[in-house]
């Protein structure tokens, strides 16, 4: 693979997020500072929906000691993660196999942290349901999971405001009204937001102790949760 072409993609991929979602940089700093005040020092951290790796590269510089693991469904994320870990000296991390949180089968250690940011909200709620069930699975007693997601508003009007401030948002950050609208289109046709409440209630059916929501900002919201 062209390295040059890699990152290259990589950049291109991460400017199209951070032009798409309103605050993402700060679902990364967040999370780290959240982590931080829980588990100082976490031995084992899965990122689950890894993307290009943005996230466990920011990661690395705050959790120096902690072994990363990273998973995505995409044969072509993985591929661009690949490149750039491989530009980091000393480098603790795992790549997985192509695999949806829901199918990651590994048991031999669990974690301490696991992340899914902006992983889950292409699933259907039985797969949504299933990709949360197997997180707290790979948990240990005390683990701490993470996960920011695309919301539903509670009403149609919500949604509609939401929708349309989402839009500007992305024509003020350059796109054209035709692509700000052909991404919005998207809403419960490619990807399936479930309202604040429907988050947390899943987070308490699947069994964690302690849920939280600790960041809203437009349509997204950052959830923690803790296994007994």
């Amino acid at each position: 693979m062209n390295n040059n072409k890699t990152a290259h993609m990589a950049v291109e991929y991460d400017e199209k997020v951070r032009a798409t979602i309103p605050n993402y940089e700060f679902f990364h700093t967040e999370t780290i500072d959240l982590v931080k005040t829980i588990n100082p020092n976490p031995e084992k951290w899965l990122d689950t929906g890894c993307g290009t790796g943005t996230f466990v590269i920011s990661a690395m510089k705050t959790f120096k000691s902690t072994k990363f693991v990273l998973a995505d469904p995409s044969v072509k994320m993985l591929a661009i993660t690949k490149e750039k870990l491989l530009q980091i000296s000393g480098l603790k991390a795992e790549m997985l196999e192509p695999v949806p949180s829901q199918d990651i089968m590994q048991s031999y250690s669990k974690f301490d942290v696991i992340t899914a940011i902006q992983a889950h909200h292409y699933l259907h709620r039985e797969d949504r349901k299933a990709a949360t069930d197997n997180c707290l699975r790979m948990l240990k007693s005390g683990g701490i999971y993470v996960t920011f997601e695309n919301t539903r508003p509670l009403s149609d009007v919500g949604v509609k405001i939401g929708l349309d401030r989402w839009k500007q948002f992305q024509i003020s950050q350059g796109k054209s009204t035709e692509e700000a609208e052909k991404h919005i289109d998207r809403f419960e046709k490619e990807y399936y937001p479930v309202t604040i409440e429907e988050h947390l209630g899943l987070l308490k059916e699947v069994g964690f102790s302690t849920v939280e929501v600790f960041w809203i900002s437009y349509m997204q919201a950052g959830f923690y949760a803790i296994k007994d």
